[in-house]
């Protein structure tokens, strides 16, 4: 990085930050004073991502191991979040250009794509990170893929061993958790998205840090509950979706 960028930096996140606080607050002023666009804007979203999430492709953990040999447990999981990383802050870049107001009304394709295109990258993540700690969550791909948008909306790890983090009905809700955890990720990528911000650079560098973060918080929740692979039983390999979901072109350590 240049020595101007470095300089330009610090700017462009204290930017970011006024503009992400104050796209907050009116976002849930709207919602407060009950305006159906944004409603209705964040209620596409959650249903779309819902739509999606049983259509994404995941590695089992006998695949990730062929496609990764010699790795430990945590050895795997950090090249899954490295490749999820930086998966997700391509998808960042390649719509840090748009620009839009700051509230879901307004919200322009680009940035419905982005957010649901991160999601995606993020909801395989979380699911192959059961995988690699040994918690599977029981049931088929629908029963799943519920829990893995449970597990995504509330960024939390599944406990297996515990029904009710497993066995989350799409009832109201759920559906109002998903919806707030995507106004969350709505306002986190305003700033990127602002023609005068640094653009492209600044909206991968936060959907990068984000999903780190978010990785972090669910391998801490996943360690307690981790079944050694010695342990596991023999788990049969995982459906694969009718209709596999393309996703974002990932780098090299993301995988097929």
């Amino acid at each position: 990085m240049s020595t101007s960028a470095r300089q330009a930096a610090p700017v462009a996140w204290r930017r970011a930050a006024v503009i992400r606080d104050r796209a907050w607050q009116l976002a849930r002023e709207g919602a407060r004073k009950g305006g159906s666009g944004a409603r209705a804007g964040l209620a596409y979203l959650a249903d779309r991502i819902i739509e999606i999430a049983p259509r994404i492709p995941v590695r089992d953990l006998a695949a990730l191991r062929r496609q990764f040999p010699g790795l430990g447990p945590e050895q795997l999981a950090d090249k899954l979040v490295a490749g999820a990383a930086g998966a997700t802050s391509t998808v960042g870049a390649g719509v840090g250009a748009a620009a839009m107001l700051p509230v879901p009304p307004a919200m322009p394709t680009e940035l419905a794509a982005e957010i649901t295109g991160v999601a995606a990258i993020e909801l395989k993540l979380i699911a192959e990170l059961h995988e690699v700690y040994g918690v599977r969550p029981p049931g088929n791909l629908k029963a799943r893929s519920t829990a893995y948008l449970s597990s995504w909306s509330g960024e939390r790890g599944i406990d297996v061993m515990k029904p009710s983090t497993v066995n989350t009905a799409l009832g109201g809700q759920m559906k109002r958790e998903l919806r707030q955890q995507i106004m969350k990720r709505v306002v986190r990528d305003l700033p990127n998205l602002m023609p005068f911000m640094v653009g492209a650079a600044v909206g991968a560098v936060m959907n990068r840090r984000d999903t780190k973060r978010l990785a972090a918080r669910i391998r801490a929740d996943l360690r307690k509950i981790q079944v050694p692979w010695e342990a596991l039983p023999e788990l049969p390999p995982l459906e694969k979706p009718a209709e596999p979901l393309k996703l974002a072109e990932p780098p090299e350590e993301w995988g097929d």
